[in-house]
Order: structure tokens, then C-alpha cells, then sequence
């Protein structure tokens, strides 16, 4: 609820039959809303044909059901949700991407952000290629369909590609023959397969989709990892594991995934609920009833009650049917957005002391109208605890916090913002404390330290490319 621009999230789907693929990957992608809610698309290839769909929107908007049943039935396909990271919400920015090239076609979902984008697309831009979308997915295909030139198979292409290409990417890519599987070798952005009981094999961003198409849950993908799944059955190549030390993103266990979702074995429910109760120790609170802000919040508010020993409460309603805050991109239609999407319940939280949990704090406005809500509902005390250390950095792996001008915590101590937003008292999780939550420091927390595990780009603005077609001749 803070502001922050959510991931992506891919779904792929390889079926040892022509089947109505598309319909599975409908439903994968429908459980992956909450990572993407600019746009979609989804991609199948029959008999080496590959026709795809995309538009912006959200996944029932784009994908009505004459739009859904014109698409061929197929042995793979690949879906995405997009939330823009890097590229301006437009159709040519919406995934899967499809290229034709001389040995075939190819389409590819991304999820995550190159970090040396800039210097690749400049390189590749240099030597004649042109560019017809401004997200750096478009310069993954590139090079691995240049790599494709000189490799015996597509397979090989994808791991060369991975030996220039940077930073954060869970790429499904669907060859004519192939649908394959990659996690970069820090592992910052998840990516799991399974199966259903036809035979097929599924590919998502998060284990909740898997069991949305009735998939068994086999494992998560290594980082570093390929799996390549075509009809010589399943394969896996681990010659780019162990090169990097792991460093998945936190984030996704505060904020992004689904509360349902397994990543690396650890139930982002349960870190959630460590998160709440690490606070409640940390920063504790004299009050009288704990809520959350939902959706995100809840859980670690669940924890909080728990170890703090207070009741816990619903003071916070959400109208399921607008999309999340950070949808809008001017701030002045965010912050009217928060009266519209969220209402307190006076019966919990008049004349009550209440600690009200949330799961970040990026500019402080959105925390501010939260609190003036409770406020006008009669809350005599508003205790703001949350559930993720202050942001001082930006992220070039995938979640839009790119200048630290932005960033609240920069500018004010938390005794600071506190007034600023209305709240008596505001407390962070411990930065030392992260890995508490998923039981392993093998994690990125660069937006919280500064530290950060890759090279990053020096002065390049996000929109850059953006910029530069609107300003060319």
C-alpha cells in the first residue's frame, strides 16, 4: 500500500499433445495479478507458429472470450503480467515478446531488470539494431537471438546469453521446439515448475499460480539454472549456478508474492508473520488493538498481535475492485485513489490506541491519508509499525524506487515523519533482522543498505528511452 510498482510475472505452459493451452495460461496469469496490472499477453506456438495476444489492462479485460478462443490450440505457451520498471505503459511494451530471426521464431517473459540494459542497448543500437519497444526485455531477445547465429541450438543461445547479460531476469522463452526456463544467477526474482496429471509441465513466477492450474509443485529453479522442456522430455543445465552468491529480493517476501506462495522452500505467509513479530519486539507499542493495512500489511500485523500479546482487529476495509494505489501514475490520482480503495471501521478503532501495520514507506503519503482515515473514524492513538527498514536507496533489479529524492527516510528521522504523517509514534523493522525472516542471509537488501550485489548504472533515468522518442526528429 505504500506506493511501490510491482514486479512482473510470467507463466509458461509445454504439453506433450495440441491442447487449448491458452485457458491455463489465462488462469496462471489470473493468479499472478498482483505482480503486474499494466498489461498482459499471452503467446502459443502451434506446430512452430507462434500467435500472440497483448494489450494493457488487466488479464480479464484483455483477454475477453472471443479474444481468448481465437487463439490456437498449441504444445507451449507463455503468458506475462507487466507492472513497467523499465519502459512506459504502452501495447509495444507488453510481454511476451515475439521476434522472427533466421533460424525461426521466438517469444519471450521477463521478469526483473537488467542492470547494464543501458550499456547493451546502446551496443547492440551502435552496431544497426532498432528497437521497436523501450523495455529492456526487447534487448534480452536481441542478444539471444544473435547468439541463436552461431550456436547449434537455442538452448545455447540462452546461456550465452546469460554470460552478458546483468542483473535481475526470470525469462521464459519458447522456441518453435522448446519452452525454456531461466533464473539468473543471483536468484533475485523467483521462478518455480511443476505438473498437471496430463504430462504437462508449467513454469511460473510464483507456486500460487502452479496450484491455480492444478499443478504438483516440483521444485524451485536454481539460480542460474536452465530447464528446457520439449519432447525429449525435461533437462537441466547448472553450468551458470554457483557463480554468483544468491541474493533474492526481500521484497518479495514483505510485498510482492502472494501470501500463498512458496520461494525457495519458505512460506511467504509465515515470513510475514516473523516480520510482525520481530516489530512487536523491536517496537513495541502501549495500545490497545493491532490492525493491518491490507493486503500486504495483514500478515505482519497478524504476527505483531501475536507476540505483542494485543488483540488483533479488521479497522481497514479495501474495495476489492480497484486496483492497487500505485496503478495511478501521477501522485495527486494516488493519493485520491487511498479514500477510494480503503475505509476504516469505526467500531474497531474509536477511541482505541492502535498500532496500524503496513508493509513499506516510500514517499509518506500514502501512510499520511491512511492515518488521517483512522483518525476521522475516532483513533485516539495511531502507533505507525513497518514491516520492511527504511528505503534510502534505489533498486535497479525490478521494484521502481529509482532516485533517492523520492525516498521519505532520507529526508526525515522517523520522529520526523511520524508528525509529518499525523502518527505518534513510527517504527521500522531492524535492517539486521531480515534474515530472520526466511532464515538465511542469502538475500538482496541493497534498496535498505546501499549494498549492492551487481554494478550499477550511473545517471541513466528509467524513462530514458521514452524520452529520447519523444524528443527525436
Amino acid at each position: 500500500m505504500s506506493g511501490l510498482r510491482e514486479e512482473c510475472g510470467v507463466f509458461g505452459i509445454w504439453s506433450p499433445v495440441k491442447a487449448p493451452l491458452a485457458e491455463t495460461v489465462y488462469y496462471g496469469l489470473y493468479a499472478l495479478q498482483h505482480r503486474g496490472q499494466e498489461g498482459c499477453g499471452i503467446a502459443v506456438c502451434e506446430d512452430g507458429v507462434i500467435t500472440a495476444h497483448r494489450d494493457t489492462g488487466l488479464v480479464g479485460d484483455v483477454f475477453d472470450h472471443p479474444t481468448l478462443s481465437g487463439l490456437p490450440q498449441g504444445n507451449m505457451a507463455v503468458g506475462h503480467v507487466r507492472y513497467s520498471t523499465t519502459g512506459g505503459n504502452e501495447r509495444r511494451n507488453c510481454q511476451p515478446i515475439v521476434v522472427n530471426h533466421m533460424k525461426g521464431r521466438m517469444a519471450v517473459a521477463h521478469n526483473g531488470n537488467l542492470s547494464n540494459a543501458h550499456e547493451l542497448r546502446s551496443e547492440l543500437e551502435m552496431s544497426g539494431a532498432i528497437f521497436h519497444t523501450t523495455s529492456d526485455t526487447e534487448t534480452i531477445a536481441y542478444i539471444i537471438t544473435r547468439k541463436r547465429l552461431s550456436c547449434g541450438s537455442i538452448e545455447e543461445a540462452v546461456l550465452g546469453a546469460m554470460d552478458v547479460i546483468e542483473g535481475a531476469y526470470s525469462l521464459i522463452v519458447m522456441s518453435p521446439t522448446k519452452l525454456i526456463a531461466v533464473r539468473d544467477p543471483f536468484g533475485f526474482r523467483p521462478l518455480c515448475y511443476g505438473r498437471l496429471t496430463d504430462g504437462s509441465y508449467a513454469v511460473a513466477s510464483e507456486s500460487c499460480a502452479l496450484t491455480a492450474v492444478g499443478a504438483r509443485i516440483i521444485r524451485d529453479i536454481a539460480p542460474g539454472e536452465m530447464v528446457v522442456f520439449s519432447k525429449d522430455g525435461l533437462r537441466c543445465d547448472r553450468s551458470h549456478c554457483g557463480t554468483k552468491r544468491k541474493r533474492t529480493c526481500i521484497f518479495e517476501y514483505i510485498y510482492f508474492a502472494r501470501p500463498d506462495s512458496v520461494i525457495d522452500g519458505v512460506s511467504v505467509h509465515a515470513a510475514r508473520l516473523r516480520a510482525g513479530r520481530i516489530l512487536a519486539e523491536s517496537c513495541p507499542a502501549d495500545a490497545d488493538i493491532v490492525i493491518g493495512v491490507p493486503d500486504s500489511g495483514l500478515d505482519a500485523a497478524l504476527g505483531f498481535a501475536q507476540a505483542s500479546g494485543l488483540p488483533y482487529g479488521i479497522g481497514l476495509i479495501k474495495n476489492k475492485y480497484i486496483g492497487r494505489t500505485f496503478i495511478s501514475p501521477a501522485q495527486s490520482a494516488r493519493a485520491d485513489k487511498v479514500r477510494i480503495k480503503l475505509s476504516a471501521v469505526r467500531e474497531t478503532v474509536a477511541g482505541k490506541r492502535v498500532v496500524l501495520v503496513d508493509d513499506s514507506i516510500v514517499r509518506g503519503t500514502t501512510g499520511g491519508r491512511l492515518i488521517g482515515l483512522l483518525r476521522e473514524a475516532g483513533a485516539a492513538e495511531i502507533h505507525f509499525r513497518v514491516s520492511a527498514p527504511p528505503f534510502i536507496k534505489p533498486c535497479y533489479y525490478g521494484t521502481d524506487i529509482d532516485t533517492e529524492e523520492q525516498l521519505a527516510a532520507n529526508h526525515h528521522t522517523p520522529a520526523e515523519l511520524a508528525e509529518l504523517m499525523g502518527a505518534d509514534s513510527l517504527g521500522y523493522l531492524p535492517v539486521e533482522k531480515l534474515a530472520e525472516l526466511i532464515g538465511s542471509d542469502e538475500l538482496c537488501r541493497a534498496c535498505f543498505t546501499g549494498e549492492y550485489p551487481t554494478a550499477v548504472p550511473k545517471g541513466i533515468h528509467k524513462d530514458r528511452y521514452e524520452m529520447k522518442i519523444t524528443t527525436g526528429g
